[in-house]
């Protein structure tokens, strides 16, 4: 397996990616539970299974099946590599989750890959014994890290529900072979570092959300301020990024704190060269949103909404595809339906819910096609047209209950790989 680790963009083509499939500790969510653990709805785990998995299967056949890696897989195969790495692993995760000390002979008497789903899930079938609350978000894997170029940044998380996810995550990226190399050459940023990403002197935390960042070009990192990302944070990882020359710019984009726009990718995507699909209040109106541009040079650029910053610094042409085309109530509700909220798998071929019709008018009149993932499936194992020849098309997801979690297929990739353009 490759260890090439290297992002400079939102739309080259996609080449290894990280996901979680939905797993049991989803099922336990309560409706009394799930504001606590930042799920809007209970789910039928069954069938966002089933939806997930044609997800995974189109990526696979985009990608190839080996550069679609699976969270508890990486998990499983971190904890065979490591076993240092593993104990003290255990002790931080018992600590946090103030178990009894008995329970470390129960977690390392399991095989690596049982005890991978029992930290994920926090559920022993065998035995029927839950250890843990269950972590929901982890399906959404871009929040967990981001490559920026060819650096890896562990994120923080603003809310305790997803602390577990951050413990894995720290974990695989620290004991997994594919990413010794970051390891070796120093080119992991942990954000979770207490001593070299300390509180504000008033006391504001660092925390930022992989939803919150996204590349445009190998000089071009967007962070944003939300309801999930501290300005602190932003400011305290520009500092380390302008440091170590990893990128020339580090853009903080200031959107309302709204659980509806709880990242920036919950309200634009780039999809294409001259295309972002965008919510039209916030990032054409710029409506409670600003911008500020930190050069390297030491300059900050001021602009007063998403839509002039794209325009004016990354590309003249850029156009704007509306969710809900642009009109109420149709983009609010296609908009928290994460219409806005696309993984392009290369220029011009993006994944997108199937319940969003206004904003599917919208990708027709800029001369996109869409197709079902059903319908393309069918098509691939038919013969009828290869991955290799899809272009100009966006992927309509089944999205029943992969919906109810909000987060849409942006959310639901961890990109570690894309060819550079």
């Amino acid at each position: 397996m490759t260890n090439q680790v290297n992002v400079s963009s939102e739309i080259a083509p996609l080449k290894r990616v990280i996901v979680h499939r939905p797993d049991q500790g989803i099922a336990r969510v309560s409706p009394k539970r799930a504001e606590e653990l930042l799920f809007d709805d209970i789910v039928f785990l069954p069938q966002m299974q089933e939806e997930h998995d044609i997800f995974t299967e189109l990526l696979k056949a985009f990608m190839g099946e080996e550069n679609v890696l699976e969270t508890t897989t990486l998990l499983s195969e971190a904890l065979e590599h490591d076993a240092d790495a593993k104990d003290e692993m255990l002790n931080r995760i018992m600590d946090y989750e103030e178990l009894p000390s008995n329970y470390k002979d129960i977690l390392t008497s399991l095989p690596n890959d049982v005890l991978a789903e029992v930290l994920v899930s926090g559920y022993y079938p065998k035995e029927d014994f839950f250890l843990f609350d269950p972590i929901p978000n982890f399906i959404f894997t871009r929040d967990i890290a981001v490559t920026v170029n060819d650096h890896v940044i562990i994120t923080k998380a603003a809310k305790e529900a997803r602390f577990r996810e951050n413990f894995l995550t720290r974990f695989i990226f620290w004991a997994h072979p594919i990413f010794s190399k970051l390891k070796n050459e120093n080119r992991i940023i942990n954000l979770n570092h207490v001593d070299k990403f300390p509180p504000s002197r008033k006391g504001e935390p660092v925390s930022i959300e992989g939803g919150d960042m996204m590349m445009l070009n190998e000089d071009y990192l967007l962070i944003g301020a939300s309801e999930r990302t501290t300005e602190h944070a932003i400011h305290s990882l520009k500092k380390a990024l302008m440091e170590r020359g990893v990128v020339k710019n580090v853009v903080q984009i200031t959107i309302p704190s709204d659980r509806s726009y709880m990242h920036i990718d919950t309200i634009f995507t780039q999809i294409n060269h001259n295309h972002v699909v965008a919510f039209k209040p916030i990032v054409v109106d710029g409506l409670g949103s600003y911008i500020n541009v930190y050069g390297q040079d030491g300059v900050t650029r001021h602009y007063h909404s998403i839509k002039e910053f794209l325009v004016s610094e990354i590309n003249s042409k850029m156009e704007f595809i509306l969710s809900g085309q642009g009109e109420s109530p149709y983009q609010e509700r296609e908009q928290w339906t994460d219409a806005c909220n696309l993984v392009a798998v290369r220029p011009g071929v993006a994944f997108t819910y199937d319940r969003n019709p206004k904003t599917e008018i919208a990708f027709h009149e800029k001369g996109y096609k869409t197709i079902h993932a059903h319908d393309l499936l069918a098509d691939f194992k038919s013969g009828k047209i290869t991955p290799e020849e899809v272009e100009n098309t966006i992927i309509l997801l089944p999205s029943n209950e992969l919906s109810r979690a909000r987060g849409g297929s942006h959310c639901m990739t961890c990109p570690i790989e894309r060819e550079m353009m």
